[in-house]
């Protein structure tokens, strides 16, 4: 699943809600059956579902990301090779996503300075507290989160991102 088109693929659908593989091809700058295999593969691990709202009619199919999917990233300790070689992929892909959302941060226009929002903060925490706040954060995303369809006008896609990492260097 740590393949990079899958990753985009998966945030386009949180983003711009159902699509068909040719427009997510399309807006992708990849080929129909590319991204046809890939989706294959999103709706085989269960991250992504034809959409109810979108009958398929003849070749076109619609495809949403699966609500409430919830990915815990694996601990790597105990993780076979391979599956340990995966996460660590993922965890590349994300790093370069969050790299662009902090370029587009930084380069950001000033009209849109309301739409933007962050926080910084050093916490002393046990990994027992840090577990406890990892699920509060998951909580409230919870509370937040609803299908393209479902939010309301005015509201706009956005990225939230949360990590904590010990700041000392020892493990």
């Amino acid at each position: 699943m740590a393949h990079p088109l899958r990753l985009k693929i998966l945030r386009r659908l949180a983003a711009a809600g159902p699509a068909t593989a040719t427009a997510l091809a399309s807006s992708l700058g990849q080929n129909t059956g590319t991204l046809s295999y890939h989706l294959r593969q999103l709706a085989r691990a269960g991250l992504i579902e034809d959409a109810p709202d979108h009958p398929a009619n003849g070749r076109e199919r619609w495809w949403r990301g699966v609500r409430g999917t919830e990915v815990r990233r694996p601990s790597r300790p105990g993780l076979p090779a391979a599956e340990r070689a995966v996460v660590e992929e993922l965890d590349r892909a994300h790093l370069q996503e969050d790299l662009e959302l902090v370029r587009r941060h930084a380069d950001r226009p000033a009209e849109e300075d309301e739409w933007v929002s962050g926080s910084r903060s050093t916490l002393h925490l046990t990994q027992e507290e840090l577990r406890e706040f990892h699920d509060a954060y998951l909580e409230l995303l919870q509370r937040f989160r609803r299908e393209r369809t479902e939010a309301g006008p005015g509201t706009r896609p956005i990225a939230v991102r949360w990590f904590g990492v010990p700041l000392d260097g020892r493990d």
